[in-house]
């Protein structure tokens, strides 16, 4: 579904066009096309295919979905692919394309799977007319920035779950089975940011420094500055996972060592129920000379050397910690 397709001259709007009549004013000297389209279909990529002339392999890429975030040089078209990662109300990572075809005089974007828009980008880049002159480059410069600056609110999300997970394993709940599989999910996530951002991170030197397409040569400062966004970004999801493997570590050490507790007890009251069980085992033999059956006192003495020994036992386990 077209979303938008407006002309240009000299950076400033010219007119809304349909995809009908975008091949015609392509050929105006100094017009500039931005189109915007949302889940096209088949037959919609076709005919901007026809009329935009795009690159077959990349019109290909961009129906089907499923690509890795990347940045490919055609002839005569840059193709750029970015991941949209937006969080549902549960919480949950929902990932959608876009992908960008950025030419002499037109750029194209075709969003997939995502209810994201753009629209913020093209009144901020109508307001500024001296840039969007610059064409494609500038045009795809906006994009791509905005959707790196939308991964800053996820990590800060992501942060702020590792955050309550760590403060309830340390917490009077204390750690168990559904902090790991909390981490493990938490991990799941920042996988998601991780495949996102890695790639353009690698490929989006192809737009700055050195060689790069005709498209961006005037915009490289801003593409530096993306990229050095997304260095941010890699740095951040970088130490979320450390992190994250760091506090399953930590849960499992701190199960281990309240298993550890609790096995401290339970040795401590078996060894003085088995002091009970030897006295009354020792004492309970029917046999019929033992001098001790004998004793006045016996019962008592026997009752006292129990309990006496129970209680030894006791205090001692209490002033090394297993009580």
């Amino acid at each position: 579904m077209l979303i938008n397709c407006a002309a240009y001259l000299d950076g400033r709007k010219q007119s809304s066009v349909d995809v009908a009549t975008a091949g015609q004013r392509l050929k105006e000297p100094g017009a500039f096309l931005w189109a915007a389209v949302q889940n096209a279909t088949s037959d919609e990529l076709d005919a901007l295919q026809r009329h935009f002339d795009l690159p077959k392999l990349a019109v290909e890429d961009a129906l089907h979905g499923h690509q890795r975030p990347k940045i490919e040089e055609y002839e005569h078209c840059l193709f750029t692919v970015v991941h949209l990662i937006e969080a549902s109300q549960d919480g949950e990572l929902q990932v959608g394309e876009l992908a960008i075809f950025a030419g002499p005089n037109y750029l194209l974007s075709v969003r997939q799977g995502s209810s994201v828009d753009f629209l913020e980008v093209r009144a901020r880049a109508e307001r500024e007319p001296e840039l969007l002159r610059l064409g494609a480059g500038y045009v795809l410069y906006a994009l791509i920035d905005a959707v790196v600056d939308r991964y800053f609110p996820i990590i800060e999300q992501l942060e702020g779950e590792l955050d309550t997970v760590e403060a309830e394993i340390f917490g009077p709940a204390g750690p168990g089975r559904a902090n790991v599989e909390r981490l493990y999910a938490l991990k799941q996530k920042t996988t998601l940011v991780k495949h996102a951002v890695e790639p353009l991170l690698h490929d989006i030197g192809k737009l700055h420094g050195g060689r790069v397409p005709s498209q961006v040569i005037a915009v490289q400062d801003y593409i530096r500055d993306v990229a050095d966004h997304l260095s941010r970004i890699s740095s951040s999801v970088e130490g979320l996972r450390d992190t994250i493997g760091t506090a399953v570590q930590v849960n499992l050490s701190l199960v281990t060592i309240r298993d550890g507790d609790v096995m401290k007890r339970l040795a401590a009251w078996a060894a003085i129920f088995a002091v009970c069980t030897a006295f009354a085992g020792l004492w309970g033999m029917n046999f019929e000379f033992m001098p001790e059956l004998k004793l006045r006192y016996g019962y008592p003495v026997a009752i006292a050397v129990i309990v006496g020994s129970c209680v030894a036992l006791y205090r001692r386990f209490r002033h090394i910690g297993w009580l």
